[in-house]
């Protein structure tokens, strides 16, 4: 049975705030009690890029400065494309495991050792195409997938520091980011989630201390 988290007045940094899940996944964790901390790479309390290697440093450098501690950090930042594979530029299928993958794997090694000094989280966020990868999205469901078997490595190599690691694969979701897209077009999708109501959901899973959080907790 998982362990309950407390949220009121945890210090937890949102990386990918200004987003259209990051907004939302902010204000539930507000509502929540908790004190976030926005990281954007052109707003927010803390400005960093997820494609440079310093940007968890970054984090737990202004969250100890600002509130002396960090309990968490949910990373809801990412890009898509589309296409078929062969059709796909290199540059495109590099820009995708930058941001959606090595960006991730580097913000926990810098962010893992403040998160050990409170028992803290760490929620990465992929998509159900982790679960079940699709045509036409060969590249990107690659991503999120290893973005997947990461948390799940992950959660193992750190259960001994006490930091827990929390895999979420939510449904498509109307974030708006199918609409911007660094290659290719979207196909027809059908209507996503409520971004609000995925927001909760992740949070209500964060608080429960749950550590795997499939498409089909979402309800979809």
């Amino acid at each position: 049975m998982a362990a309950p988290r407390e949220l009121r007045d945890a210090v937890i940094a949102v990386v990918g705030a200004s987003g259209g899940l990051g907004r939302p996944l902010c204000d539930e964790l507000r509502t929540r009690g908790a004190t976030v901390v926005t990281v954007g790479r052109t707003s927010g309390d803390v400005i960093a890029d997820l494609r440079d290697s310093a940007a968890g440093d970054l984090i737990v450098a202004h969250a100890r400065a600002a509130h002396g501690r960090l309990d968490g950090v949910v990373d809801v930042a990412g890009i898509v494309a589309f296409g078929d594979l062969v059709d796909t530029d290199d540059v495109v299928i590099e820009e995708l495991f930058l941001t959606n993958v090595l960006g991730p794997l580097w913000l926990a090694r810098r962010v893992a050792p403040a998160l050990a000094e409170t028992g803290g989280f760490l929620a990465l966020v992929s998509a159900v195409v982790a679960e079940t990868p699709l045509p036409g999205m060969t590249a990107y469901s690659a991503s999120k997938a290893a973005l997947s078997a990461a948390a799940t490595a992950l959660r193992r190599e750190l259960r001994r520091s006490g930091v827990a690691v929390i895999d979420v694969r939510p449904p498509h979701t109307e974030t708006g980011l199918a609409t911007r897209p660094i290659a290719g077009t979207a196909p027809r999708l059908p209507q996503g989630l409520d971004p609000a109501a995925v927001a909760r959901r992740i949070v209500d899973a964060i608080a429960a201390g749950d550590t795997d959080v499939a498409s089909s907790a979402f309800g979809a």
